[in-house]
């Protein structure tokens, strides 16, 4: 771990350039991905991938080069390509940084348990395959595929005012599909609506659920057949967790990203509905909305002591009893809009500069565990992991389609329906709010697959919600 550092400082400590300030952001990224479908190995997948980028400021203008030659010969060419850039941009420069502070932070952040070995490639095949081997026997599941995949990923940073930043993290993703089919429906039941990811080691396994999940995951998705489709109309819905995520994802942590609202993602991500102006007045939910970006819980995907820009990560409320207070913006937005921001400038790897990212965005949980919940229903619907999306360009009109549905009247849990969707506007969603469940109901999920940026960049969002309860909201059946 960390064997290429001392070298790199080397070379960097080298380095030279007439710029005022100028980085070096070194990532190497090792994937493993494994699979069996159906009791048959898939042949495991590796790869490597490492890189640096070095930045610099010229008179007040940055601009950037990465290279995956790490010789001093070839940073020293990465710097002076940034540097000529960054010479040849300044008389049409929209920003004048000089009064930007670049970091002097030092540190190390480690994902937990990194010290401890992660099983061998056999080990982890023989728990797949047990898992595999466990799915029922029955002529209507026709297809399942269980899979472990492993990404572990060091960084540092350095830069001319004295940073140093060393991270080593480790990231854990299991999944389960079964797709079961009679001749003319088919329905796929996902363990976690494919959302199941932490830091840390081989406990993450077993703390997600995959371990014995086998049968249960099979059972509903042969429960999705005989069900009827989800009924149409008004009704109180509770979205449980591996639901909640997407919804917490798409209406509340994009539209809060500063560099949407500021106008840089409208050419390809979109933009807002939520203004500058907007923090510290705009009434984002009801009263027991509390939303934070917290870099701290260890095992989320995102928790990291410092953003790719060398900024120190803290814990920050984003909303508080329904009340917007701050967006998803680094240093660089939080000094062009005046607004207080967190730590979030990220980067998806060495090639791609850092920009305003979702990190850990969390509901706080409330007073009531899952019984409470549904108990509280006279006539509404659950609904359980995503299987299809909708939102438009500024993330308020939004349609979501479920894997899973179970119908609640007077306050009991009925029976299973199929194809559950529903629809609403994020502005008027949250103030429909009405019961968030308490610690007991609250999972730590969250995507390695989140998109932003050109060049696009796909990266890790953490996200921990509990189930939470909205009334009146508008519910459909079939396919979405």
């Amino acid at each position: 771990m960390f064997e290429a550092f001392a070298t790199l400082k080397q070379h960097f400590a080298a380095l030279h350039s007439d710029a005022e300030y100028w980085s070096l952001r070194y990532v190497r990224e090792d994937h493993q991905q494994l699979a069996m479908r159906k009791q048959v190995a898939e042949p495991p997948r590796f790869s490597r991938d490492q890189g640096a980028m070095l930045s610099v400021r010229l008179a007040g203008v940055e601009a950037y080069a990465a290279t995956n030659d790490l010789s001093r010969q070839g940073l020293q060419a990465a710097l002076e390509r940034a540097t000529e850039l960054a010479r040849r941009i300044a008389p049409q420069a929209l920003l004048e940084l000089r009064a930007l502070a670049p970091s002097g932070e030092r540190g190390e952040y480690r994902s937990p348990g990194l010290e401890d070995a992660f099983p061998s490639l056999a080990a982890c095949y023989q728990l797949l395959a047990a898992e595999s081997a466990a799915v029922p026997s029955d002529p209507r599941l026709v297809n399942w595929r269980v899979g472990l995949d492993l990404t572990q990923v060091e960084q540092l940073y350095l830069n001319n005012s004295g940073a140093e930043l060393r991270q080593a993290q480790r990231f854990v993703y299991p999944h389960l599909s079964v797709t079961a089919y009679d001749g003319q429906d088919s329905q796929t039941r996902n363990l976690g609506g494919a959302h199941l990811g932490q830091q840390g080691g081989a406990e993450v396994i077993e703390r997600l659920g995959l371990i014995g999940a086998a049968p249960q995951v099979a059972d509903q998705a042969l429960q999705l057949l005989l069900a009827p489709n989800a009924p149409s109309g008004p009704r109180d819905l509770l979205l449980m967790p591996d639901q909640m995520i997407l919804q917490l994802h798409e209406s509340i942590g994009h539209p809060l990203e500063l560099d949407r609202i500021l106008g840089d993602e409208r050419n390809f991500a979109g933009t807002s509905f939520v203004k500058a102006g907007d923090f510290g007045h705009l009434q984002y939910g009801s009263s027991l909305l509390n939303v934070t970006f917290d870099p701290q819980i260890p095992e989320e995907l995102a928790s990291y002591a410092h953003d790719d820009d060398g900024s120190p990560a803290s814990r920050e409320y984003l909303i508080r009893d329904g009340l917007l207070l701050r967006p998803l913006g680094g240093a660089l937005s939080q000094w062009r809009s005046g607004l207080a921001g967190v730590a979030n400038s990220r980067a998806s790897n060495w090639n791609r500069p850092p920009i305003d990212r979702m990190a850990n965005l969390n509901i706080e949980p409330g007073g009531q565990n899952l019984q409470q919940l549904i108990g509280g229903i006279e006539h509404g619907i659950l609904m359980a992991s995503n299987r299809s999306w909708s939102i438009d360009d500024a993330r308020n009109k939004f349609q979501f389609g479920c894997e899973w549905g179970q119908l609640i009247e007077h306050g009991q849990l009925r029976g299973v329906v199929k194809n559950p969707n529903y629809r609403g506007i994020s502005s008027q969603f949250w103030g429909a709010l009405t019961a968030v469940g308490d610690a007991s109901t609250r999972e730590v999920l969250g995507t390695p697959h989140c998109g932003k940026g050109e060049p696009n960049q796909v990266i890790r969002v953490g996200h921990a919600t509990p189930a939470c309860v909205f009334s009146r909201v508008d519910v459909f059946g079939g396919a979405a």
